[in-house]
């Protein structure tokens, strides 16, 4: 499993609006200069997130986007199945009646998937952002 650019670079916007937000909507252009990330593509990066309800939008000269709920609330699984679907290595073998599918996908599959699982359902948006501001790096890899 990798997660793509759509993920990471939805990730990396929505850090950008909560770090640059201050209550007031951010342009989607300063958000890309800063991510040094094409517009055009963050553009269709933020109309999934939008969809999901992760973001709103306001259009207009002093319009852009907003976390729609707080940072605290917003979970990392969460955005990025809402970016790149199912985050499973590996999905449940159809065909049960094979025991070495079956094995393989009970020892190493199924448990990779709970652990994938474990790690971005504890991560909030507002708590990757405090270990980036605590290590005092600010690069955002995922």
């Amino acid at each position: 499993m990798k997660i793509s650019k759509r993920g990471r670079y939805g990730v990396r916007l929505l850090i950008d609006i909560a770090e640059n937000s201050n209550g007031d909507h951010v342009n989607l252009v300063s958000a890309a200069m800063r991510q040094s990330i094409s517009a055009r593509y963050l553009e269709q990066v933020a109309i999934i997130l939008r969809r999901a309800g992760f973001i709103r939008s306001i259009k207009g000269a002093s319009g852009g986007y907003m976390l729609a709920k707080p940072a605290e609330k917003i979970v990392l699984g969460d955005v990025l199945r809402a970016l790149e679907g199912d985050m499973l290595v590996a999905e449940a073998p159809p065909d049960t009646s094979n025991g070495f599918r079956l094995c393989i996908w009970r020892s190493v599959f199924e448990p990779l998937n709970r652990r994938i699982a474990a790690i971005i359902d504890c991560e909030t948006l507002a708590s990757l952002i405090k270990s980036a501001k605590k290590s005092g790096d600010y690069m955002y890899f995922i």
